[in-house]
């Protein structure tokens, strides 16, 4: 597998083991270039992460081998990667790894992380969301080119509740993330009814195009709204991650006006590096932004007085919720007995 390299990160020093590891099997991509990939982007990804408790998507033996996620700070973390306490559904807690240098990126790296899975929060408040994230999730008969139409549709629809703007980029597969930066003083209880509220109106602009079903059953050949990516422990592969297919994608930041103009595939290892250098991080300023989810709340609200539309249904590992409605699919929802003749 190739002797150590050190690689330099920022001041700081990171050893890669196994450097020839081959993790990326249809073009021979090793751990070296996943390592070197973020090295190149590590001040874009390294803003996409600072501060949060993060979860790594690892693969130790590459894409074609076993992989599993990393909630708990790895074991031999080095001292100067924080931590924060989190608290899932369930009501067990873990301490995550707090990303607050380029090098921490690497170092992970080094351990097989391909994908990182950020907290919508920072670790000083782990209970109340910053960013407000929109998963726009293409179902069967759909692809990027529909998500593309109903993202900048979303656009309208946040500039129209309160002037909110989000910053897009690619999922790394055929979907389209919009992450809005968001005064953290609501829970994630709130953030997922705003979300929610975005989704409907989003519908009704688009009903042929854009569903907020949760059940697939319901959901046609149509753009789903994933609502669920707002609720607790939920999250979303960072900007600038390593996505687990044969290509080796990233999930890029793109400007609005690239939405829909480029293509996921454009993104990769081996392109990113250069588009980073010569554009820089195109979603810099994000952390310049924080909106208020006010006038999404007011949505919410209006649609649960004058519409009837309350509360939809939760990941299936959660406990129930207060005012959630029942966990089972229509297709298998008992149907009301006839009357006695």
């Amino acid at each position: 597998m190739g002797d150590a390299v050190e690689l330099e990160v920022a001041g700081r020093t990171v050893r890669l083991s196994s450097p020839d590891k081959v993790f990326f099997p249809e073009h021979g991509y090793t751990k070296l270039d996943v390592a070197r990939y973020y090295q190149a982007v590590a001040p874009g990804i390294l803003r996409a992460l600072r501060e949060r408790p993060t979860t790594l998507q690892r693969y130790p033996d590459g894409v074609t081998g076993e992989w599993f996620y990393q909630k708990r700070a790895p074991k031999g973390m080095p001292d100067w990667i924080p931590t924060a306490h989190i608290t899932f559904p369930s009501g067990r807690s873990a301490d995550e790894m707090c990303p607050t240098e380029e090098a921490a990126v690497v170092w992970a790296a080094q351990y097989g992380t391909l994908v990182f899975h950020p907290w919508p929060v920072r670790r000083a408040d782990v209970d109340h969301p910053d960013e407000l994230r929109i998963d726009l999730d293409p179902q069967p008969g759909t692809d990027y080119a529909d998500a593309a139409r109903a993202a900048h549709e979303l656009r309208a629809v946040l500039e129209e509740f309160g002037g909110l703007r989000g910053w897009p980029k690619t999922s790394g597969g055929r979907g389209i993330h919009v992450f809005v930066p968001i005064e953290p003083r609501w829970t994630f209880t709130q953030v997922r009814r705003a979300a929610i509220a975005v989704g409907r109106e989003l519908e009704r602009r688009m009903p042929d195009q854009v569903t907020i079903k949760w059940w697939k059953e319901e959901r046609g050949e149509r753009i789903f709204v994933d609502y669920n990516q707002t609720a607790r422990d939920r999250t979303i592969a960072s900007a600038y991650s390593v996505r687990p297919r044969p290509h080796a994608p990233v999930s890029a930041p793109l400007r609005w006006d690239e939405v829909g103009v480029a293509r996921p595939r454009d993104f990769d290892i081996t392109t990113m590096p250069a588009r980073f250098a010569g554009l820089g991080d195109v979603h810099a300023d994000m952390d310049d932004h924080a909106f208020s989810l006010e006038p999404l709340l007011e949505l919410a609200r209006r649609d649960e007085h004058d519409h009837d539309l309350g509360d939809l249904p939760y990941p299936p590992e959660y406990p129930k919720m207060p005012g959630e409605p029942s966990r089972v699919q229509p297709s298998r929802a008992r149907k009301p007995k006839p009357p006695a003749s």
